[in-house]
């Protein structure tokens, strides 16, 4: 499974950074970024639930 960011719709609000720091960072702006492309097993849940816990729909996996 892979994570991507949509930059253009991202806002800062943070929830996927605090819901998986593993695989979600926060740029000094406060956007967030993806540190692993390819996301590890044992993070695949906590991903969906950033996902879908994300306010701005941000986040997509493949």
């Amino acid at each position: 499974m892979k994570a991507k960011v949509d930059e253009d719709r991202c806002r800062g609000h943070g929830v996927c950074w605090s819901l998986c720091p593993e695989v979600f960072d926060l740029t000094d702006d406060g956007y967030a970024v993806v540190l692993t492309p390819e996301v590890p097993p044992e993070f695949e849940d906590t991903v969906r639930t950033a996902m879908g816990s994300c306010p701005e729909r941000a986040i997509t996996l493949d």
